[in-house]
């Protein structure tokens, strides 16, 4: 998709990327007024979207001039004792991600009792909006999850799972090109398995409706083939605007999809992990294979007589405009099919016509003719 086509879904006052969280902040953000004094080498712009993750103000960087985003997270965090040990080690590694589709760090830190992390700003809408939008088609989606999938297969290959893949973490910029945003925040915020002493309690980190079966029942045993599951949950609702819940119908029920669409999307939304796809380099391939496939056309519905009647001209009016096949060999001449059953009638005229078997050929052959007479 083009710039100008993403320009025109909708993007609210000023055009501005809106990013909207799993649930609601504990308490209000702090203002950019408020801000600014602890941020002195930026220009706090405006907030610019805040969840359940905390709140993303768009801010000038003084020095380089160009825009930043800077990621306030919520307050309870630094009531952790062990949060700034945790923070620090986990800023780190995902310092180290340096991919085109995962939104980059540039710093992070703590002002005022505050951690907050400087990223890539993002000039575009998340695919959230999108959705909404329900103005993308099915090739737009299968492009949009081929390089969600080249992005997270990275981030594993460097043993980062993010374990909150949701629509309003995937981000695209003008140019079309998708952006994976708050990589590693889930775990942050929440557990980290195997160190037990520098997280919380059992707890379980994501949004509901995107969470792999495994992250309610054993959430420190995860790995990454959560953000498989949530990939699966993502490309149902990009394709058809709903959630995949309960008795959820195929893709290809609800939208015109090709139906081996339906296969992908449920070995990702698999219960059982081991039935799922195991890497996003898998999605990717079985994605760009159903890219490369014809659209799917609908054929025209007609009626109880329409139908026949159209079935009869397909194979006896030379003037009708399609092409045709006979046998599935193609027609040089539309005239073959009539030509053949004219002889046919022909014969039974020239012959005994009192005789009732050649009645039931010549009846036959008519209708065999018209049956393999097909359009192109």
């Amino acid at each position: 998709m083009c710039g100008k086509c993403l320009l025109g879904l909708g993007l609210g006052q000023g055009g501005e990327l809106v990013i909207t969280g799993g649930g609601a902040a504990a308490e209000p953000p702090p203002t950019p007024a408020e801000l600014a004094p602890l941020f002195p080498a930026y220009e706090m712009v405006e907030l610019i979207g805040r969840g359940g993750m905390g709140a993303v103000y768009k801010a000038r960087q003084r020095g380089l001039d160009r825009m930043a985003a800077i990621k306030i997270l919520p307050t309870e965090a630094s009531s952790d004792p062990a949060f700034s040990e945790r923070f620090s080690r986990e800023a780190r590694a995902l310092a180290r991600l340096n991919h085109a589709g995962i939104v980059n760090i540039y710093d992070s830190g703590q002002a005022g009792g505050l951690y907050y992390f400087v990223m890539e700003y993002v000039d575009g809408l998340n695919l959230r909006q999108l959705i909404r939008a329900r103005n993308t088609s099915p090739n737009d989606a299968l492009g949009i999850i081929a390089q969600v999938c080249e992005a997270l297969q990275y981030a594993h290959e460097e043993g980062i799972v993010h374990r909150d893949i949701k629509p309003e973490n995937i981000l695209i910029d003008k140019r079309g090109r998708v952006k994976i945003a708050d990589f590693g925040l889930a775990k942050l915020l929440g557990v980290q398995l195997g160190d037990i002493t520098l997280t919380n309690t059992n707890q379980a980190m994501g949004t509901p409706h995107y969470m792999a079966p495994e992250q309610w029942e054993s959430p420190l045993s995860v790995d990454h083939r959560v953000d498989l599951y949530a990939l699966g949950v993502v490309f149902y609702e990009l394709l058809t605007g709903e959630l995949p819940l309960g008795r959820f119908a195929l893709p290809s029920q609800k939208a015109a999809v090709d139906i081996k669409v339906d296969e992908v999307v449920l070995k990702t939304l698999a219960k059982e992990p081991a039935l799922r796809y195991q890497t996003a380099n898998e999605i990717k391939s079985d994605v760009q294979l159903l890219a490369q496939r014809p659209t799917r056309v609908e054929p025209a519905r007609r009626g109880c007589i329409a139908a026949p009647i159209y079935r009869l001209r397909i194979a006896f009016d030379p003037f009708l405009p399609v092409k045709r096949k006979l046998y599935g060999m193609p027609l040089t001449s539309n005239w073959i099919p009539l030509g053949l059953v004219s002889f046919i009638w022909f014969a039974l005229y020239a012959g005994d016509g009192d005789d009732w078997l050649l009645w039931i050929v010549a009846l036959c052959g008519t209708v065999l003719i018209a049956r393999n007479t097909k359009p192109v």
